[in-house]
């Protein structure tokens, strides 16, 4: 198993996928290269972002790919609002799916918080220490 898919924000973003992708299915077949695919790359961006960062090096590295997957969130509901505009989407679905891009958002902000907060060095990792004959 992967480290990222231990993260609860990268399954909740493959499940905020999964009910986009399936929203997608109703609009007008004339979007399908259109509004439909921009909108599936963009909310997929969201749990790949995390996946890859997930691999980085470093923490620095992790947080950017956040701050991706933050701003793909973001497109994707700019993309809904427009879906609901163009009445591609009812009201209850562009709310459903509108607070789980803030709550999604949230706790991609959480975590990227948690991995810049300072540590304490672990034991295997200590400093050299006088006194020590080496």
């Amino acid at each position: 198993m992967y480290r990222f898919e231990k993260l609860e924000v990268w399954k909740m973003a493959v499940q905020y996928a999964l009910a986009v992708y399936k929203l997608t299915r109703l609009f007008p077949k004339e979007e399908l290269f259109g509004l439909t695919s921009q909108l599936k790359r963009a909310v997929i961006s969201i749990s790949s972002n995390i996946a890859e960062g997930s691999g980085s090096a470093t923490i620095r590295d992790f947080c950017n790919f956040l701050d991706i997957a933050i701003k793909s969130t973001l497109e994707t509901v700019s993309q809904l609002i427009l879906a609901k505009e163009l009445v591609y989407i009812n009201e209850k679905d562009f709310n459903k799916l509108y607070e789980d891009s803030e709550i999604l958002v949230k706790r991609i902000r959480t975590l990227k918080a948690y991995l810049k907060k300072p540590r304490a060095p672990r034991p295997n990792h200590q400093p050299f220490q006088e006194g020590y004959n080496v």
